[in-house]
């Protein structure tokens, strides 16, 4: 099992960079809590809207809009573990998900690709995703895999499944899914509990994370919570990343932001402890701001440097492992 340095913490003497004051953390959370207690999350799917309304939230079936009181955010906070883990089909490359811990991933997802052969600028195949996984296996540097491409010659409704073999069979570093479905998640811990050795192993090490994305400004829909739901239930790690778009999605500042980013990712988090209380989640950023000439996400920008250190100092005040988007 791999255990990379921290980062912020350090011993004799290192480099971090925090944004915000422990106060300026206070009122970004107490903002956060009285977006969900105030304005609450639209969430799309009945199964969801269920959850809640028997966790104690209040909920509008007319407008589907849930409101959760402050006491389940905080709860559900203190119960998701603060440290997990991500395994491979090789135990060596499994790691440590706790917050501070550094690791490095490749991006996901491209629809495109330059073919390294030809030059040729054209949609990916699964073939793709296979040279993908080998180059980030044999990448020392890179501790898991996600979704690099996605492959266009599958059927769509499979398309998940056949990216997440393709992936595990090419590389003994743990492996993130796009999942989209309950069915898709349902599958896909088939596949894994088989590869692992049965469900006790499965358990044990859990050979899949899944990921879902909240839609700013505060929405839950049918995908985001049908892959909460489903991972929770088989005790697997999800990610809730939150994509919001300052000056597009999301308030033009920076903490105006981040309150309405911390309250998505808040709102994904108590429905996966509603589910199953002590499973493992992620706090997710991929948020930055909008190019308000050109109204596309700056990636790579000051501004989404910016958000992302914001946002792992956030999930080390909860004591939760981050996963942001950096380089």
């Amino acid at each position: 099992m791999k255990r990379n340095l921290h980062a912020g913490r350090p011993s004799s003497g290192g480099l971090s960079l925090n944004v915000f004051t422990e106060a300026e953390l206070d009122d970004i959370h107490l903002g956060s809590l009285e977006v969900l207690e105030r304005t609450g999350v639209w969430v799309e799917a009945d199964d969801a809207l269920d959850i809640f309304s028997d966790g104690g939230c209040v909920v509008d079936r007319e407008t589907r809009l849930v409101r959760i009181p402050p006491y389940l955010v905080e709860d559900a906070i203190r119960s998701a573990p603060p440290k997990s883990f991500l395994c491979g089909r090789d135990p060596r490359q499994d790691i440590v998900l706790e917050a501070g811990r550094v690791y490095v991933s490749n991006f996901d997802e491209g629809i495109m690709i330059v073919d390294p052969r030809s030059g040729e600028h054209r949609h990916p195949v699964l073939r793709d995703v296979h040279e993908a996984a080998r180059l980030v296996d044999a990448l020392p540097d890179i501790d898991t895999y996600e979704s690099a491409v996605h492959p266009s010659d599958v059927p769509e409704q499979t398309a998940s499944l056949h990216k997440w073999l393709a992936a595990i069979e090419n590389t003994g570093k743990p492996v993130g899914t796009e999942a989209t479905s309950a069915y898709d998640c349902r599958k896909l811990v088939e596949m894994a509990t088989l590869i692992a050795g049965g469900e006790d192993e499965f358990r044990r090490r859990p050979l899949i994370g899944f990921g879902v994305c909240p839609v700013s400004p505060l929405k839950l829909p049918r995908d985001a919570t049908e892959v909460i739901i489903e991972s929770a239930r088989a005790w697997c790690p999800d990610t809730i990343l939150s994509m919001a778009m300052s000056g597009g999605s999301s308030p033009v500042t920076l903490a105006g932001t981040l309150v309405l980013h911390n309250a998505e990712v808040l709102s994904g988090i108590v429905l996966a402890q509603l589910v199953e209380r002590g499973c493992p989640v992620t706090y997710g950023s991929s948020t930055t701001a909008m190019d308000l000439k050109l109204a596309a996400a700056c990636v790579g920008s000051p501004e989404l440097a910016l958000f992302s250190a914001a946002c792992a100092q956030i999930a080390r005040r909860y004591l939760l492992p981050s996963f942001v988007a950096g380089l």
